[in-house]
């Protein structure tokens, strides 16, 4: 192949695992940082002179993940990096409000709303890169043969070996490399460590575990009440907090309470419009897969996969300007359930294929 019709960029079929590991750590960070800031009293690691700002920490981080991704060639180590990444990420952006006015004001009101366009132009640009065009027969291939560094470690299990067969099969198939490594694969036996380490019997055992669960009859039905009552919830919080609050029990039950909420609804301020409104966008994809999940499993739970993540990026992000504690509590439980679903989804992708 002649250099002018080599391709520079080859993208990573996988690469949305990453990216998401990366964007979640980044907002835990910022939450995180910013509740310890507060529990804390705004402590400084500094000197008569110096002043060490955690966004230097930030961008040590952010070093550490360029060197594991320079220097190793797993996916664990991709996974590890994405992670740091988006941890240094996160503490680098968090001090924003530093360096954009002229007093150097961490606290300064505008820098949320900065922070969630900087979060929405990264996943526009992800999805941009990923979503923009069908993978062609040269990166099909290129993300078969990564799969075959498992062969290397000889660590090849039933999941990967299949994936990387699907990746090869979708590329050129007369092409001599995609041949001679289909040909490997099919014919490598997925032979078990003898003595299995504690990650690898952990894999196995929430496998079969998924296995017995999602056959159960009632499966279905127990994703949608858990789905539908994390929506109710959170609707209902999100409204009493912001229509009700500070109101008597009298005042409530009184029947001019309409014309009061209809009051409050005009005089809300962008945080609690923005709250509100991405709680509402979150409902939108819960109810859409709860619409999909009888025709395909997988639809469904990236639907609900959606409604975490905008309840991560968003919701939660401006909750944590009203409520702090209140949005920690709600982002633990959210990367729990974001954690399940990224699990559950892996699961149904490699079932149909």
């Amino acid at each position: 192949m002649s250099l002018k019709n080599r391709r520079l960029f080859i993208r990573n079929i996988e690469a949305a695992d990453y990216l998401e590991n990366f964007l979640v750590s980044a907002v835990a960070a910022v939450l995180l940082i910013r509740f310890y800031l507060e529990l804390t009293g705004y402590p400084k690691i500094a000197t008569e002179k110096l002043h060490i700002a955690h966004m230097l920490w930030g961008g040590l981080l952010m070093l550490i993940a360029i060197i594991i991704l320079l220097s190793f060639l797993s996916k664990s180590s991709q996974r590890l990096a994405a992670i740091v990444g988006g941890v240094g990420f996160g503490a680098f952006i968090d001090e924003l409000g530093k360096f954009i006015t002229r007093d150097n004001d961490y606290f300064y009101q505008p820098t949320i709303a900065l922070i969630y366009v900087i979060f929405v132009l990264i996943i526009i640009g992800i999805r941009t890169i990923h979503r923009g065009r069908t993978y062609s027969s040269e990166e099909y291939i290129m993300n078969g043969l990564r799969e075959m560094e498992e062969v290397a470690l000889h660590d090849l299990d039933k999941e990967e070996k299949q994936r990387a067969l699907a990746y090869l099969k979708k590329g050129d198939p007369e092409a001599p490399l995609a041949k001679a490594f289909r040909n490997l694969l099919e014919t490598t036996e997925l032979v078990p460590t003898p003595r299995p380490g504690i990650l690898t019997r952990t894999k196995r055992t929430s496998q079969e575990l998924y296995q017995k669960i999602a056959h159960l009859p009632g499966f279905p039905l127990a994703i949608i009440i858990f789905f539908l009552f994390q929506l109710l919830t959170k609707l209902a919080y999100a409204f009493v907090l912001i229509f009700f609050k500070g109101l008597g029990f009298e005042q409530i039950v009184n029947i001019q309470i309409l014309n009061r909420m209809v009051e409050r609804f005009e005089d809300l301020t962008f945080l609690q419009s923005m709250e509100l409104g991405s709680s509402l966008l979150s409902g939108i994809f819960v109810m859409l897969g709860i619409f999909s999940i009888h025709r395909s499993r997988l639809t469904a739970f990236k639907m609900f996969e959606r409604s975490i993540l905008i309840s991560i990026f968003l919701t939660q992000v401006f909750i944590f300007y009203r409520d702090q504690f209140a949005a920690l509590i709600g982002l633990s439980f959210n990367l729990l359930v974001f954690a399940a679903l990224r699990y559950v989804i892996r699961r149904e992708e490699a079932g149909e294929e």
